[in-house]
């Protein structure tokens, strides 16, 4: 979609919406408020009539991100729809009376991130296993498992294997190249969900 006609979009929309770029493809951001106005417009209005997949994204304290990307059939062309709904909070009017698609999506999207879509049909878990708590994509989310098993550790953006962080001391005491590389490891890192040991997770006994 070319950027006058997400313009126009946006202009229809009202107040509150706005247009943007996302590794170019047209964005128009819209309030919550207006977000089945606007997948409506953009269905009748823009010619958007395939719907492709919603998702959503954690943005920490600046709340939930939910996502829709629509197709043109006839102009071949993209459009992403975004909207944002409050962390404590997060509630969304379901679009499945405009695109009886989303209901799937809709549906993964409350189950992973906890996002309730009001009028959906049938808005219960669809993937995770019956009673599973929590909602797994939330940065939030505690990997149960890794406190149970340290995690390994992984290579920081840029790290070659040259600064890998030595702990033996085989270099030094003479020992050859090759004795002080085995005793070189990863530097340690908690990506999100790992919990820290020292204050999650099982505890020695005693």
């Amino acid at each position: 979609m070319s950027t006058d006609a997400a313009r126009a979009l946006a202009a229809a929309v009202g107040d509150g919406a706005e247009v943007g770029d996302a590794y170019g493809l047209p964005v128009v951001d819209v309030p919550s408020g207006a977000w089945v106005e606007a997948v409506t417009r953009a269905r009748d209005e823009a010619g958007c009539t395939f719907f492709d997949w919603l998702s959503a994204v954690d943005e920490a304290d600046d709340g939930f991100g939910v996502v829709a990307h629509l197709w043109s059939v006839e102009q071949r062309a993209h459009l992403l729809l975004r909207t944002r709904v409050p962390r404590e909070s997060p509630r969304l009017a379901s679009v499945t009376s405009v695109f009886r698609g989303a209901s799937w999506h809709e549906r993964e999207t409350f189950e992973m991130f906890g996002i309730v879509f009001d009028g959906h049909p049938k808005l219960v878990p669809l993937l995770l296993p019956d009673g599973f708590e929590g909602n797994p994509l939330r940065k939030d989310f505690v990997l149960a498992s890794r406190a149970a098993k340290p995690w390994p550790g992984a290579k920081e953006p840029g790290e070659s294997d040259r600064s890998l962080v030595a702990e033996g001391e085989g270099d030094r005491a003479g020992q050859g190249v090759g004795a002080g590389r085995s005793a070189r490891r990863r530097r340690r890192t908690l990506p999100p969900g790992v919990p820290d040991p020292d204050t999650w997770g099982p505890r020695t006994p005693g």
